[in-house]
């Protein structure tokens, strides 16, 4: 399997070729990219410690997060026992920081029974996320869930009254109200519910692998959990739910814990969503 990044774009991918898997793994990858991988059938792999699947095709994926310093160290067995160890530095990246100051403290801080509410939902969203399926619904590339302005870049972070708060953690396109959703991969449900504090109308997809995808702020879902959905169907409408001041839709992904970077998905690298 070969695959073609467009001149000047971040190591989004990277195969490691057969039979020798060191050999053609890039030097680096970028923070917040989804890195896809293909290895000897029947091997077993680890990525920094952590078992990971491999397909009966030999594929494997992993991630860097925001803040990975790397290296990453991936270790594949082979059906014979030899052991190759790869370490693949991270590429930083310039995150743009926004102070704020000025705004209610209860915003910022939100009271003890808000605030457990909010670690509530949020343990739900998380456990959802760690589901690890041995589908490669990811493997067929990404498309934009709707198409507008992005309004919110991942990784850009707010210091509200000196607060710093967390790294956005996806990306945000500003789209009217009751925009229709598209799912950008196939996948499970494995989230939905509407009314969460922070994120309102909410839905998790997983394409497997531990890969998935997260819409927020949604005004109305139409799938459920359990429901299989495939890449460019409907899963509900944009909106403006929870803690938003605009309507619009927040995209992230996600491998496992690990938030990755949209833009950087195979198939719609380097491309808008106009």
């Amino acid at each position: 399997m070969t695959r073609t990044l467009s001149a000047g774009a971040l190591p989004a991918l990277l195969l490691l070729a057969l039979p020798c898997v060191a050999a053609t793994v890039p030097a680096s990858m970028s923070q917040g990219a989804l890195v896809e991988a293909t290895v000897p059938a029947g091997s077993t792999a680890t990525v920094n410690g952590k078992s990971v699947h491999v397909g009966a095709d030999g594929m494997l994926v992993f991630g860097a997060g925001r803040d990975e310093k790397g290296p990453i160290t991936v270790v594949v067995t082979r059906p014979d026992g030899q052991r190759d160890t790869t370490r693949i530095a991270v590429t930083a990246r310039a995150w743009p920081v926004e102070r704020v100051n000025g705004v209610p403290p209860k915003t910022v801080n939100p009271p003890p029974d808000i605030a457990a509410r909010i670690q509530r939902e949020q343990a739900e969203v998380a456990a959802a996320r760690q589901r690890d399926d041995e589908r490669e619904d990811f493997a067929q590339g990404f498309i934009w869930p709707v198409k507008g302005r992005i309004s919110g870049r991942f990784g850009s972070q707010r210091i509200f009254n000196g607060t710093p708060k967390s790294p956005h953690p996806g990306m945000d396109i500003a789209v009217p109200e009751g925009t229709p959703v598209k799912a950008p991969a196939s996948g499970i449900v494995t989230f939905a519910k509407p009314g969460l504090y922070l994120t309102g109308g909410t839905v998790l997809i997983d394409h497997g692998f531990g890969v998935s995808s997260n819409f927020l702020h949604l005004s109305r879902l139409n799938v459920k959990v359990g429901q299989h959905v495939q890449q460019g169907e409907v899963i509900g409408a944009a909106g403006m739910t929870g803690r938003a001041t605009g309507p619009h839709l927040h995209w992230g992904v996600n491998w496992f814990e690990v938030r990755l970077d949209p833009m950087l998905l195979q198939g719609i690298e380097g491309t808008s969503p106009h």
